[in-house]
């Protein structure tokens, strides 16, 4: 799903820096021996997770976030009640009080709901925003894109495999590597995936699958939250499908 530009910006440089900025961290070894013979970059849980705790941190600082009074706020809190653990992710919403129709989740559980989808969608509709998001996030997706935008950033600027000074990405590449990170778009394959997923997220809570169709039905394929996505009548159609077979 695609993501305002500046917040993706402030996800990567933030959850990325930090990593560059400790010793052993993402960038100090990880980008080294067999990297340009594409034997790829092995990034663990725990690095993704850590990423990702400091990129919301840094979006949310970014965004304004609605207090707990706010009707935002209580529409969202209400529709994710009993939700803290989703299959083994302990889950934290918030919303943005920005026009987007948009919402992402990330490894660490940080979901974010922008108020400008709130406005178009229903309830049913925002819960499906919801597992499809964290269908990315328990998939892998969110690893594989970071992982993406590391590899296209490293190869791109011939990073040497020796070890030495050129194991690590300059802190001057970090605003490309920002760059590559937004333009790693999740597959339609991911997306699709992440589909399923959200249809089964709201079997197993017992909510209106149905929410899933009308969405992809209201929203168009080009722009906002269906930029990256398959089209949306091949989308609804695949749900009905799923829903059929019970």
């Amino acid at each position: 799903m695609k993501i305002q530009s500046k917040i993706l910006l402030a996800l990567a440089l933030s959850g990325l820096v930090t990593g560059a900025s400790a010793g052993g961290g993402l960038f100090s070894g990880k980008i080294g021996a067999g990297l340009t013979a594409a034997k790829g970059l092995s990034l663990s849980d725990a690095d993704v997770i850590q990423s990702a705790q400091d990129a919301c941190a840094a979006s949310d600082e970014l965004n304004p976030v609605a207090p707990a009074g706010n009707a935002y706020a209580k529409r969202l809190a209400g529709l994710v009640k009993g939700l803290g653990n989703e299959d083994g992710l302990k889950l934290d919403f918030k919303v943005y009080l920005v026009r987007d129709v948009n919402a992402f989740a990330m490894a660490n559980g940080c979901v974010r709901v922008f108020a400008g989808l709130m406005d178009k969608a229903s309830d049913s509709e925002l819960l499906g925003v919801i597992g499809h998001e964290i269908g990315h996030a328990k998939l892998g997706h969110t690893k594989k894109k970071m992982k993406a935008a590391l590899l296209t950033r490293a190869a791109r600027e011939g990073v040497a495999a020796s070890g030495g000074k050129g194991a690590e990405l300059a802190q001057s590449e970090l605003g490309g590597l920002a760059e590559d990170f937004i333009n790693a778009q999740f597959s339609q394959k991911e997306e699709s995936e992440a589909d399923v997923y959200g249809y089964h997220f709201m079997i197993r809570h017992k909510f209106d699958p149905n929410g899933l169709v009308t969405l992809f039905e209201k929203l168009p394929s080009s722009g906002g939250l269906m930029s990256s996505h398959p089209a949306s009548p091949k989308r609804a159609e695949k749900i009905r499908k799923l829903i059929a077979k019970g």
